[in-house]
């Protein structure tokens, strides 16, 4: 029996792959390990980032090998198989991820709206045997009745911005899959909650705000986070193009004039990686920055937030992530609000220092 994984690709990389004779699919050099573990036989679900579609099946045919020589122009991906075409779309024949929320158990039983972004944050990337067969079974039925869905130029062109920093050159990550846009009558997310519960404690206490640009049309009770009050249109630091598109990207921000007062990032789902790295970009571009960075996160997750910020790669930054980061606990955060509910207009930041610990572990 077959192991499904996932192999991620831009408009790009999927022509030249095509290009180059679609026998040899490639992943980068940090990923050899994983690549490893792919055996002849199994298959790999092709998947265009940026359009957010399904265009191919590729049947593996070799052991995992290292290999320089040329197929994509914007990366080597060393890490390759060869493999055999079972089902190839062009793009605006592609399957519509967003067609299958009903149909995928990726999309069931979440503990957020966006926990199954998880699932498309890297390739190769093992896939559930059932999502598996049933993706072979609407990609041969997507090829052999072929449905066009035009899609725009730009995305399908798309590719991530590698921007100049104090520290060199750096690509800074989009938004890693296309948000899935709720109905109207379904809960917003505990992660949405949370946001719109930080937006609207900083507008009370005085601050002008802001919402990560990719959840700005969530909404809560009815109204898009973007335009909660004292919502800022774009932000008015004044950093380098990298630091920005990093900045942009924190879950929510609270300012005074130009000054950053806070940051903050939202993890409910089963990894807390993403809202790190972006911390961890921050420090390691602005190494002097002295804004105040908070995670926040359910009751239940503290012991994996202070475990994650504390990991090595963290540690050793300078200043490690841990001494400038602080942890505040969802239950903590919506009982202090309660209590505090009718002075919020008199609070200062330091409130925030009352209902945050420490990320930094006690030795032993």
């Amino acid at each position: 029996m077959p192991t499904y994984w996932l192999d991620l690709f831009t408009g790009k990389t999927w022509s030249e792959f095509r290009a180059a004779g679609s026998s040899v699919s490639g992943f980068r050099e940090s990923r050899w390990t994983t690549v490893q573990k792919i055996a002849v036989g199994d298959i790999l679900l092709c998947y265009l980032t940026g359009v957010s579609r399904f265009v191919g099946i590729l049947e593996v045919t070799s052991a995992a090998f290292r290999d320089a020589s040329p197929i994509w122009q914007g990366d080597i991906f060393s890490s390759r198989v060869r493999v055999r075409p079972v089902v190839e779309l062009e793009p605006e024949y592609g399957l519509p991820v967003h067609a299958l929320l009903d149909r995928l158990t990726i999309f069931q039983g979440l503990s957020s709206s966006n926990a199954w972004t998880g699932m498309f944050r890297g390739s190769p990337t093992k896939w559930p045997d059932g999502d598996g067969k049933l993706l072979i079974t609407l990609l041969t039925e997507a090829r052999d009745a072929p449905v066009l869905r035009p899609i725009d130029k730009r995305k399908l062109a798309h590719r991530p911005a590698t921007l100049k920093a104090s520290v060199g050159s750096v690509t800074i990550p989009e938004e890693d899959v296309e948000a899935v846009v709720a109905p109207e009558d379904v809960a917003p997310t505990a992660h949405t909650e949370i946001q719109a519960t930080l937006l609207r404690l900083g507008a009370e206490m005085g601050f002008d705000v802001w919402v990560a640009r990719n959840d700005r049309s969530r909404t809560v009770a009815g109204k898009q986070l973007g335009a909660m009050t004292r919502m800022l249109s774009a932000l008015p630091v004044q950093f380098d193009e990298a630091t920005k598109r990093t900045v942009e990207l924190i879950d929510v921000l609270w300012l005074r004039g130009k000054a950053i007062v806070a940051a903050f990032e939202v993890e409910s789902t089963t990894s807390v990686y993403s809202g790190l790295l972006r911390m961890s970009d921050l420090v390691s571009m602005q190494p002097n920055i002295s804004i105040p960075l908070y995670l926040v996160a359910p009751d239940d997750r503290r012991d994996k937030v202070l475990a994650e910020v504390n990991r090595p790669t963290f540690a050793r930054l300078e200043p490690p992530l841990a001494e400038i980061c602080r942890y505040i606990s969802f239950s903590e955060l919506r009982e202090q609000i309660k209590r505090v509910e009718h002075v919020l207009q008199y609070l200062k930041p330091e409130f925030l220092d009352e209902l945050s610990e420490s990320c930094e572990l006690e030795e032993a």
